[in-house]
This record gives structure tokens, sequence and C-alpha cells, in this order.
């Protein structure tokens, strides 16, 4: 743990203990996510799970506030920040760790909009984002990968009169479709730099498709992107090479130790819920599972301090406040590197603790296998997490 995040951990260990028995925010949006979770979310995991998109319950989470928490008040939101953004996508994630996902994804655009210099996209989209009236995704994927030099950049963009045309294709982007909007990054074909914005799923040019099955995060309206002469306005550019008041590479270190630390949640969230199925699976295998080494105790100590350090460094995050990235990314790239690696040991003891009967398709313990994988698989995943700290190193 970094000198900062020490501090910042001893500074709030007093209050987050105090909300510690809470898996969700604080205040009553803890507990209106926590009843919405149960009555609504709960109910339809196995659904979810089979491809179903919850559609109902993420606007009802918009309502009561899941999504404006890091949005500021001047367009709509609660102006609280990453905090309370990262333990609602905790709470939803201990429940279905697929909604948990498109959750991030909705917070992840609002974040994008938010940190713009796009007074358009402020008065027009960001308000609706933050509310879950206008569901929102996340195409970020390859451009963060491309930064980090893992791929090329995969669209290119055109300068024409009023905007851009974009051209390409993204293999997978989540929660988008026709009435979604998504955020983008592509190449500038005039410039050495490149070029911001966000998308609507409905635009002339843009094909989605379907055309793989995953093992997990069926529900969560996935699709590979085409772009087929796409044009994008100059209202909805986020960031721009081209434009000297707003580059790319200043926008992205703006955004991503947000982008990064709010994928902790979902991390936090299985850990959590696989404590719980480890503790049911003790009262009656207690006798043998002993012997484990990753006992509910351990994890939850684990769980406890991982919480704490994320928490801290979530407070340092807040919307209009600019800090210097590098004062707290080597501390967000470790917690997002520990939530991965947290939950993979957590759903691996839950299989261990189950026994045989966590073989059995379809049973909790094999969902929250699968699900874990995709923490640490998702960008940034682990290995891409680890090449950024080397480089920094």
């Amino acid at each position: 743990m970094s000198a900062i995040a020490s501090k910042l951990y001893e500074s709030t260990i007093s209050e987050n203990l105090a909300q510690n028995s809470t898996k969700s925010p604080p205040g009553n949006l803890r507990e209106n996510l926590q009843q919405a979770i149960a009555s609504e979310l709960a109910p339809q995991v196995r659904e979810i799970d089979r491809g179903y998109y919850p559609t109902a319950f993420m606007h009802r989470i918009g309502e009561l506030g899941a999504f404006s928490q890091a949005t500021s008040k001047e367009w709509g939101g609660t102006g609280k920040g990453i905090l309370p953004t990262l333990r609602g996508i905790e709470a939803v994630s201990e429940v279905c760790m697929s909604t948990g996902f498109v959750a991030w994804c909705q917070n992840a655009c609002a974040w994008y909009v938010q940190n713009s210099e796009s007074s358009y996209l402020h008065q027009e989209l960001l308000p609706k984002v933050s509310s879950g009236e206008q569901l929102a995704g996340t195409g970020l994927s390859n451009p963060m990968k491309h930064f980090a030099g893992i791929e090329k950049i995969k669209l290119s963009a055109k300068p024409v009169s009023g905007g851009y045309v974009l051209n390409g294709m993204l293999p997978w982007v989540s929660n988008i479709d026709r009435d979604h909007v998504f955020a983008i990054a592509a190449k500038l074909e005039d410039h050495e730099g490149y070029l911001m914005a966000v998308i609507s799923g409905d635009w002339q040019g843009l094909t989605l498709r379907q055309d793989a099955e995953f093992i997990a995060l069926e529900g969560t309206k996935t699709f590979k992107c085409i772009f087929r002469d796409m044009f994008v306005p100059t209202d909805w550019i986020l960031a721009n090479d081209a434009d000297r008041d707003r580059p790319c590479n200043q926008y992205i270190q703006t955004i991503r130790p947000g982008f990064i630390l709010s994928q902790v949640g979902m991390g936090l969230g299985i850990v959590r819920s696989c404590i719980d199925l480890i503790q049911r699976e003790d009262r009656r295998k207690g006798h043998i599972n002993q012997f484990l080494e990753d006992s509910a105790e351990k994890l939850e100590q684990d769980l406890a301090q991982l919480q704490l350090q994320s928490y801290g460094l979530a407070e340092t995050i807040q919307c209009g406040r600019k800090i210097e990235p590098k004062d707290v990314l080597v501390s967000v790239i470790q917690a997002r590197i520990g939530a991965s690696e947290l939950a993979l040991r957590a759903s691996q003891s839950a299989m261990l603790h189950a026994g045989a009967i966590a073989y059995v398709k379809g049973s909790d313990f094999e969902r929250k296998l699968r699900e874990s994988y995709f923490v640490a698989i998702v960008t940034p995943a682990i290995k891409h997490l680890k090449k950024m700290l080397a480089e920094i190193s």
C-alpha cells in the first residue's frame, strides 16, 4: 500500500468500520438499494444467467440514485464522488455480478461525460444517464488496451462538416442496444492523435450484432459493433487531440482512476457472497472444511482490509475535484488487482467448501466461479494492470 493509501486507510478506519455492517452505499441510498435488490433483482438471477436483461431494475436503481453519485449537483447528481458509486456496484454484484457489471457500465458512461468539456453533453445527456432514464454503456475497452500498448485501435475517424465519420469494428461492448448510448475512441485520419465521443446505438451506419454465447455475463446486452461511415456530431465529442483545449491524453488521465477503482465493487460483492456461501456450507461440513486454507474468517479479514483501502482511495476521487493521477493511480491499480485475486480465491474456496454439490449446473457456486473470472479478465485485466504497474515503476 502506498503512503497516500496508508494515510487514507488510517483516516477512514473508524468511519468505515461503523458502516461495515453494510454491503452497499451509506444513507438512504443503501437501504433503498438493498430493498430493490432483494425484491426485484434476486428473483431474476436465474433468468439473467440465461440472457435476460433487467431493464426495469436498471431504471429503478437509477431513480434511487445508484448512477448519480459521481455526477455534480449542477448536472442533476449528488456530487458525492466514487465512494458511494463503488459501494452501490458492490451491493448489486453481491447478488448478481452480471447486473453489477452493467451498473458499472452505466456509472462509467456518466463519469466520462461528467469529466468532459462538452456543455451540450452536460446539459442534454448527463442528467438522463445519471438518473437511469437513458441507459448507457462503455466502449473504451479497446482504447484502454491500445493506450497501454496491448492492441491496435479498431476505429478511425475522418473529419467532415459538423463532425466526424467513423469506420471499424469493436468486438464486444456491454450494456448497449439501439436505445442506449455508449462511449468510443477512434484514431484521427488527418492527425497523429485520437478522438473520444459518446454515440447512440440507433445512429445510421452502426450495426449491432450478438455473435457469441458467453459462459457468464449473458444478461448484459453485449454486442459486436460495426461502424460503416457513421457520423458523430461535434457536440457529442468527449475529447479530441485536434482540439488543444480537449486533448485525449489529459482526459484519459482524469477518468482512469475512477474507471478502474469503481470496478473494485464487482470483486468486493462477489467475495462477500462467497463468504456467505462458505458459512452456509460450514454449518453442515465444518468438521471437514476446517482443513481448507481459505476459511470464511480468513476471507472476511482480507475483504475488510480491501474494503477499507478501496473506500479510502474512493474518497479522494470526487467529481469536479482535479487530482494528480500519479498520486493515487498506483494504489488504485493495486486495489483493482487485489479485488480480482481475492474474488478468484473466494470463489474457488466456495467450490471446495461445497464439494460435489457445487458441480450441479446452475448452482450458486458455479455462478460465482464464472463471475470471478470475469472480474479478473474484464478490461483492465490482471495482466493489463500488472503491465501498467511495471511501466510506472
